[in-house]
């Protein structure tokens, strides 16, 4: 096995030289508008530093209305982790400029002066050239890789290969926002909609209760009646308290969503879109997203990166070869010891390696096996997928399927409401029956609110695991 130790090829010719450096980015209900993964090909001069405190925007203010589209826009552009996201994509971007540096020629120069006692030598210390002479020159040394047999190359490619995954990284971390947006926005507005009905409640209960309160005071009902109507009455109460404490905290995860550092309560606009069902067939949905999952396309081209990383690390037991060149001039000098006023030369290097303990097939190995695992990832991002995309498409029929089940049960529940309403006002029936009637309708009101929005929330979770780009 061949691997480093230097066996040096040099060819030098003592002319002058001259050298020039060279200078060297399905449609669903509700989808949200597709987005060009070219978002993150930016420059560095794109990207400003994150605002201090003091230059964030002033707080909105309170009841400011807020739709869902709004309130997606205004995660994408203010959330920390999309930015995070993006400028990992662009620090890859240079690493690849990292990378290629390798190829181009290296050009440094270095001026000296020196004032020595003429021909003394260094005695001690490392080794080095001994002799020293009094001399002032400057001069430059160019060095250029011919070739490597493709491990730059290679090298090159495994990091504009990471460069793409950090790019599909980026796009998959916006879309993970856009979804807990569309999960903090409708937790709101269903908490939102649960408090209009307990405030609804407590009111219907409050008349009730006086009613069932001027009634007994008449001798026309028990006091046991009014007991019954106090308890509902309390229990309303209980209930509207539970509610408003669930809308200040969903309303809390929708302002950190949103990248807020103050609190702000919104009032959260419904979506005038219709309730369309879902589509009928998920398999086409599972081949949507096998090719568009942009978490998915990143494990890939980590996978690719790691493929030719292997290659890479394989072509450490090939050789290398060098262009080297040197001029310079040296106008202070003592003519005892310099036959000339300048020096130049030009040569060629070759490096093989023969030995180095099996460090570079080790190396090459370890990196054969992270590429297999990395395939095996992607091969179990890909059966997740495809379970993530049936459970999201189930979900969302059962939920369609409950927005007519409860909005009839609450057509019921009124109905039953009213009759129990006019039964109690007749004598016909007892507070028993009115407190149960009113329990059923408080319930199939908010069972109706729940499903509208959990159906909602199911097609944004449906689109977010078919990969459509927000």
């Amino acid at each position: 096995m061949r691997e480093a130790g230097t066996l040096i090829v040099a060819v030098l010719l003592s002319v002058p030289a001259h050298a020039q450096s060279a200078a060297i980015v399905s449609d669903l209900p509700n989808a949200p508008i597709a987005a060009s993964s070219d978002l993150f090909a930016l420059n560095v001069q794109d990207v400003a530093p994150p605002p201090a405190k003091n230059s964030a925007p002033p707080p909105a203010s309170e009841n400011q209305q807020l739709t869902r589209l709004q309130a997606e826009r205004m995660a994408i552009n203010n959330n920390p982790r999309i930015s995070i996201s993006k400028l990992l994509a662009l620090a890859q971007h240079q690493v690849v400029r990292e990378a290629h540096a390798a190829d181009l020629p290296v050009f440094n120069g270095a001026v000296t002066a020196e004032k020595a006692l003429d021909a003394s030598r260094i005695s001690a210390g490392s080794l080095t050239a001994s002799r020293l002479i009094t001399h002032a020159g400057a001069g430059g040394g160019l060095s250029q890789l011919i070739t490597d047999f493709g491990r730059t190359h290679n090298l090159v490619l495994t990091q504009k290969l990471q460069e793409r995954a950090a790019n599909a990284t980026a796009l998959a971390t916006q879309e993970e926002i856009v979804l807990a947006t569309d999960q903090a926005f409708y937790d709101a507005l269903t908490a939102q909609a649960v408090l209009q009905v307990t405030k609804q409640t407590v009111a219907t209960r409050q008349t009730t209760e006086t009613q069932v309160n001027q009634m007994t005071q008449n001798k026309l009902r028990s006091t046991l009646d009014l007991s019954f109507a106090d308890v509902n009455l309390s229990q309303s109460q209980l209930l509207q308290l539970d509610a408003q404490n669930g809308a200040d905290a969903t309303m809390a995860t929708l302002d950190a969503v949103l990248g807020l550092d103050h609190p702000v309560t919104y009032e959260l606009a419904d979506d005038s879109t219709p309730n369309n069902p879902p589509p009928g067939d998920y398999e086409q949905l599972i081949q949507t997203a096998l090719a568009q999952r942009p978490d998915l396309q990143s494990l890939a081209f980590g996978q690719q990166s790691a493929q030719k990383f292997a290659r890479a690390q394989w072509d450490q037991l090939l050789p290398s070869i060098s262009a080297l060149g040197t001029v310079g001039s040296v106008p202070v000098r003592t003519n005892q010891y310099y036959t000339a006023n300048w020096w130049g030369a030009v040569g060629v290097n070759m490096t093989i390696p023969i030995f180095n303990g099996f460090l570079y097939s080790s190396e090459a190995k370890e990196a054969v096996y992270r590429s297999r695992a990395d395939a095996e990832r992607t091969r179990n991002l890909r059966d997740q997928i495809v379970r993530d995309v049936r459970t999201a498409w189930l979900q969302a029929n059962t939920a369609y399927q409950r927005i007519a089940v409860t909005g009839q049960l609450l057509k019921q529940a009124n109905l039953a409401l009213q009759l129990a309403q006019t039964r109690y006002q007749l004598g016909l029936s007892s507070i028993v029956e009115l407190s149960q009637a009113q329990l059923q309708q408080t319930s199939a009101a908010i069972d109706n609110t729940n499903a509208l929005y959990q159906y909602r929330l199911g097609l944004a979770t449906l689109n977010y695991q078919i990969g459509t780009n927000p």
